[in-house]
């Protein structure tokens, strides 16, 4: 039997004494977060927000099998931001799409959830109306026109069937009773309301697909509630996908439980608490930027340098060398090598250590 054919669906209840010692510990953190966000200046507090944004459309794409162009996400939120980042990638509606779903529960995070709402999320996720090569129903409730809602995993005819909906019929009142609540003010903690919220949309699954993006939207929509900042700092989804296995694990048992969810919430907030703890690295890394774009400032460096600098700032995936340089700039690697050739010389940039045909670069350390 599934949560959702219980008597008592969707009445949860959870052991108090043992989440409210992780409960506030979380909003502990998220308080401190908050105090050394507001800290920074303006510029880096974009950037951050910007590195933030740009991880979390990514990584809650990536949870579900899909690999977005990071470069394509960046240029898509700074132009929807109205942030200045130099040269701006062009971005294809499907990346915009989920860009804008995350802005629409991120920014507007005061305003309620509606069925419009949610369909519009939808059809922003889906906007060829195809997933992958599937036609789907888009904008609209699921109607199980071929059988049941399952997840199942396993070959063809050997099929593991992890988790079955409610049946179509019943997802138009299952979908008002989760708004009616989502939108009602609750003497519930907000962060427990996001847990909730999440467990609660991902069993009624009311659409053909994208019901884990629209979970993980919903989730921060109200996280931004709980926060009372429409600024976003940590990503749930980038921590949600380091944790991919056990984030299907802890669904899969809480479906097929009985209406106490405390493993639940144990995991989400343990989940989430590790999330407030990843932001120290984009953080960190957005300072140290701020220090080497401080440190350019005397030195002389063309647009095309400044593009590459940038992408090494980033994080530059493999090595660096002509060719890649070339590729990426479209130019000769003769130019190419100038460009490098000439970064050394100002001390920007480096050799590594091996030589050869295998020569590559990295950034100077100026924290020493």
């Amino acid at each position: 039997m599934y949560i959702h054919q219980r008597r008592q669906w969707p009445n949860f209840n959870w052991d108090v004494e043992t989440v409210s010692g992780l409960l506030a510990s979380v909003r502990h953190r998220q308080g401190r977060l908050t105090g050394r966000m507001e800290s920074l200046g303006f510029s880096l507090r974009d950037e951050a927000i910007l590195q933030t944004l740009t991880l979390d459309v990514i990584k809650t794409s990536e949870i579900e099998g899909e690999f977005l162009d990071a470069d394509q996400v960046r240029s898509s939120l700074a132009r929807k931001l109205g942030m200045d980042i130099g040269a701006l990638a062009p971005s294809d509606r499907h990346v915009d799409g989920v860009v804008e779903m995350l802005l629409d529960a991120t920014q507007r995070y005061t305003k309620e959830l509606s069925e419009e709402r949610l369909f519009g999320w939808h059809s922003a996720l889906f906007p060829s109306g195809s997933s992958g090569m599937y036609k789907i129903q888009v904008g609209q409730w699921r109607e199980d026109t071929t059988g049941p809602m399952q997840v199942v995993s396993g070959a063809l005819g050997r099929e593991i069937v992890h988790f079955e909906a409610p049946p179509s019929d019943k997802v138009p009142a299952e979908m008002q009773q989760f708004i009616n609540w989502f939108n009602t003010q609750t003497e519930k903690d907000p962060v427990l309301k996001a847990a909730i919220a999440h467990l609660w949309f991902v069993t009624i699954h009311p659409f053909d697909d994208g019901n884990g993006r629209i979970a993980r939207a919903i989730t921060d929509l109200q996280l931004a509630r709980s926060d009372s900042n429409y600024q976003r700092f940590y990503s749930m989804s980038a921590q949600i996908q380091l944790e991919r296995k056990a984030y299907y694990d802890i669904l899969e048992k809480t479906q097929r439980d009985d209406l106490d969810i405390t493993g639940w919430l144990i995991w989400f907030l343990s989940c989430l608490d590790r999330a407030l703890t990843a932001t120290d690295k984009i953080l960190n890394a957005v300072i140290t930027k701020a220090r080497y774009w401080e440190f350019f400032g005397s030195k002389s460096i063309s647009e095309r340098q400044k593009l590459m600098l940038n992408k090494l700032l980033d994080g530059f995936e493999g090595k660096l060398n002509t060719s890649k340089w070339a590729k990426i700039t479209k130019v000769s690697n003769d130019t190419a090598l100038r460009d490098i050739l000439d970064l050394l010389d100002q001390g920007i940039l480096i050799k590594e250590e091996a030589g050869g045909r295998s020569t590559s670069y990295k950034l100077n350390d100026i924290s020493k």
